[in-house]
């Protein structure tokens, strides 16, 4: 169990750089990420990104005044209100994400690709197990 500690740290300290070299924080770097697939309601994106009402707020809020998200009506419900990129946003989460992308698959350069596939199918079984939400979409390659 160690070593998927010392692994979560090892993918967030890459997550983290990546966001520093774009300017933005990790935490809107999940953000971007998320809202890639769509837009999100609120109650939807903090129950995936696994935060509190005020802490997304403050989220959304700065990554509004940045200009990368933006918030529109819901077309099911008028009080409301989704979360969606910007033009901006857009290009800014496919970059990240494509960078991002290859930093972690970078980490595991040194494994087989047989060595590789058992690792995929182990993490993605902890992560079925667990109901982890999809923060972060699987790279071109696996989808």
């Amino acid at each position: 169990m160690g070593a998927l500690v010392r692994s979560a740290f090892l993918v967030n300290a890459v997550y983290a750089e990546s966001a520093r070299e774009y300017g933005i924080t990790p935490q809107q770097g999940q953000l971007l990420c998320v809202l890639m697939a769509k837009p999100y309601g609120m109650g939807e994106l903090g129950a995936t990104l696994r935060l509190a009402k005020s802490s997304l707020t403050g989220l959304v809020d700065r990554s509004e005044r940045n200009g990368l998200v933006r918030r529109e009506p819901d077309p099911q419900d008028m009080r409301a209100v989704r979360v969606a990129l910007t033009t901006e946003g857009a290009r800014l989460a496919e970059e990240f994400y494509v960078e991002t992308c290859r930093r972690v698959a970078d980490l595991a350069g040194d494994l087989s690709t047989e060595e590789r596939g058992a690792l995929a199918s182990l993490l993605g079984r902890i992560v079925l197990d667990n109901e982890v939400p999809m923060v972060f979409l699987e790279p071109p390659e696996s989808r």
